[in-house]
């Protein structure tokens, strides 16, 4: 079957083979390709050496020992290694010797995964290993012996249970035993990759799948322990209405939780993370979990510092557990929405009502709330209302001109009644309203100093 290639692919595999070499494109482009799924992820195998690659597209740039030629087009950079074959793995992630290679079958045989195995040139598939059949039964199986391949490679772990999560697939029996057998592997692969690895999974369409299959490995409680001693850590008991351990019920909570950004989907997957260790039951049988949410967002902390997140999505998922537990009441004051969302911050709204919605939906509850409803709407009216000083509708400038005194502590002072009289909901945040009340304030400074 002849398939219909992007034009800078073919443009790459034509200018290989008419400089007389053979030219394959491989890998995970391939696999996307026959099933229909969008991809920009071309990779491309030959028998032409580095030096004769960059003869044929001086752009490119070759600066590594795996034989791989980067050349750029517009904002892609697409990637052409040479056939090669690998020996040795003494840090189960990097070949010790690389050799090049003299058959394409050679090259296939070094790849993780049958459906990653199979190469295209134009014309036709090639298929050592039977990716074909894999990808019509869905499943991701290890090219030739599974625990060699993982042995190699332990990264292949995490990239077999991410595979299957993005692409809805399961995991052939002896290769997921390969798995749960070198799940400690893990432990030799930088915590980085680990975390890009989880990010995708928390990316994909079945990100709650995904976790299952952490854990049903082993590998959740290698990467993620504090994840795991949430299973089986009970919830249920009078006046509680949960249905599921504190693990299942995250793993639900994940599956719900409409939010499609991945940060905001793995602090819904953490947000009771403190619940095991803050767990204890009153004399009548209730079990409690008090502070949870800042024992949670500690342990968090210390969770993205481990994987390396970046500042700004740590302080996000941090955020995001600590808040948590808010409370929605019709009867709430204003004040009270409006320290709410000075704790949570504007911009982490919208993201802790999706934790929210995860949450009781992962419990067990109805799909809507009538008073998270409420809630909603009533934060959109407190929005309106100032949060800061700076947000009045007159500013220190007014109190100068008003008060005729240059800058001083004085101001300040004026400007924090006014904020102070307006968040009580004595005056509205309305200009001409807020220099009168400057005026008042100037007077009564008047008769007091009298």
């Amino acid at each position: 079957m002849k398939y219909q290639l992007p034009e800078d692919v073919k443009m790459i595999l034509d200018k290989l083979k008419k400089g007389g070499y053979e030219a394959y494109t491989v890998g995970g482009g391939v696999r996307d390709m026959i099933i229909g799924r969008e991809t920009n992820d071309w990779d491309f195998t030959t028998n032409a050496k580095p030096e004769e690659i960059m003869k044929l597209f001086p752009d490119g740039f070759y600066d590594n020992k795996f034989g791989t030629v980067g050349v750029p087009i517009e904002k892609i950079i697409y990637e052409i290694t040479t056939y090669r074959s690998e020996q040795g793995y003494s840090d189960h992630r990097h070949p010790d010797k690389i050799e090049w290679g003299k058959t394409l079958e050679e090259d296939l045989a070094r790849r993780d995964f049958t459906i990653n195995a199979m190469a295209y040139d134009g014309k036709n598939i090639i298929d050592p290993y039977n990716g074909e059949e894999d990808l019509k039964n869905k499943l991701i199986r290890a090219v030739r012996d599974p625990e060699a391949r993982f042995k190699e490679d332990a990264l292949r772990i995490m990239r077999a249970i991410r595979i299957a999560t993005e692409l809805g697939f399961g995991i052939e029996e002896k290769t997921f035993q390969a798995i749960i057998k070198n799940a400690p592997l893990i432990n030799q692969i930088s915590t980085e990759r680990i975390r890009d690895e989880l990010m995708k999974i928390m990316a994909s369409d079945f990100p709650a799948d995904g976790i299952m299959l952490l854990r049903n490995s082993g590998i959740l409680a290698e990467i993620l322990p504090e994840l795991e001693k949430c299973f089986g850590v009970e919830q249920k008991s009078p006046q509680r209405h949960h249905i599921y351990d504190v693990g299942t019920h995250l793993v639900m909570s994940l599956k719900t939780c409409p939010s499609k950004d991945p940060i905001v989907r793995l602090a819904t997957l953490l947000h009771d993370i403190g619940k095991p260790i803050t767990v204890s039951t009153t004399i009548e049988g209730v079990i409690t979990f008090y502070n949870h949410e800042i024992i949670g967002a500690s342990i968090v902390r210390h969770l993205s510092d481990k994987l390396h997140f970046s500042k700004k999505d740590r302080d996000r998922i941090v955020n995001l557990v600590r808040w948590h537990q808010f409370t929605v009441d019709e009867r709430q004051t204003d004040k009270a929405l409006r320290r709410f969302i000075k704790n949570v911050g504007l911009e982490n709204l919208k993201d802790i009502l999706d934790l929210r919605i995860g949450d009781r939906l992962g419990g067990g509850a109805r799909e809507t709330s009538w008073r998270l409803e409420l809630f909603k709407k009533r934060l959109i009216e407190v929005q309106k209302q100032p949060f800061a000083v700076a947000d009045l509708k007159a500013n220190g400038h007014d109190v100068m001109k008003i008060y005729g005194i240059g800058p001083g502590p004085l101001i300040g002072s004026v400007l924090d009644m006014l904020f102070n009289d307006v968040v009580d909901g004595k005056i509205p945040n309305e200009r001409e309203i807020l220099i009168k009340r400057i005026e008042d304030l100037k007077k009564d400074s008047k008769i007091n100093n009298q």
